[in-house]
């Protein structure tokens, strides 16, 4: 059962997410890949630089000049930071970019609303499927391979875009968006188990999920409509549970 797992920064603080990630690991090893986000560590970074962050719709505007910087905190930092975690667990973790073999092929979203931030455009799952069929599980950064320019170069691409999009190209049985709350909260405050794609926009339209809530619901309903089976949000403890959380589902009016 091949599981995509984007997980945020809040989530890679949790002491106990190496010790979840190597039980799901070992009960189906070669069946798990991981793509990691970093935002609060790059929003700290472009306020230490004296730029302010600024989200529209949950994904990151992004400069020019950040491109660089996301390259050195979540290529960098982040993703060697987990996957020396991992690999001091005993787990055979990988570190990869989208960058490295044009993993995630990203076009603009829109430069004059978000700059350099990219939407992927294909995923080379040969790449990933090589590691996994060889043992080893990916962890990737979600900084894309720019297939728009002739010239390449990264754009930054959400994570949960990302996973989506690997996901799909896996023909994963499940997505799992890892966020800090046990899954997607109604209006007041109580988990909603399911959520149509239908009702979930209607969140996002009224104002109930936003920031990267309602991010999280759009890459959902894009990998559903791309053909994995099963998307889920939740909490960390929904790695191990698999009735946790919210399972996004089909509106009717969308199911090919």
């Amino acid at each position: 059962m091949m599981r995509v797992v984007k997980i945020g920064g809040r989530t890679q603080a949790d002491p106990r997410l190496i010790n979840t990630l190597r039980e799901v690991w070992n009960l189906a090893p070669g069946d798990l890949c991981v793509v990691h986000g970093g935002g609060d560590e790059v929003s700290a970074m472009q306020s230490a630089l004296g730029r302010e962050p600024v989200f529209i719709g949950g994904r990151r505007l992004t400069s020019e000049e950040d491109l660089e910087l996301l390259r050195m905190v979540l290529s960098g930092a982040v993703n060697k930071r987990v996957v020396n975690a991992m690999v001091a667990a005993g787990l055979p973790a990988v570190g990869l970019s989208g960058e490295d073999g044009g993993l995630i092929g990203a076009e603009l979203i829109d430069a004059a609303a978000l700059g350099f931030a990219g939407q992927p455009v294909a995923i080379k799952a040969d790449l990933l499927c090589t590691l996994l069929n060889a043992g080893y599980l990916p962890v990737i950064s979600p900084v894309g391979y720019n297939a728009g320019s002739e010239n390449g170069g990264p754009l930054n691409v959400n994570g949960d875009d990302a996973a989506a999009a690997i996901a799909a190209a896996l023909e994963a049985d499940e997505l799992i968006l890892i966020a800090d709350v046990e899954g997607v909260l109604d209006g007041e405050g109580e988990l909603v188990s399911s959520l149509s794609t239908e009702a979930a926009r209607e969140m996002a339209a009224n104002g109930i999920a936003v920031g990267g809530m309602a991010a999280k619901l759009e890459s959902a309903e894009a990998a559903l409509i791309a053909g994995v089976a099963s998307v889920r949000i939740c909490d960390l403890a929904g790695l191990s549970d698999r009735e946790r959380g919210t399972f996004i589902t089909q509106s009717q009016s969308v199911v090919l």
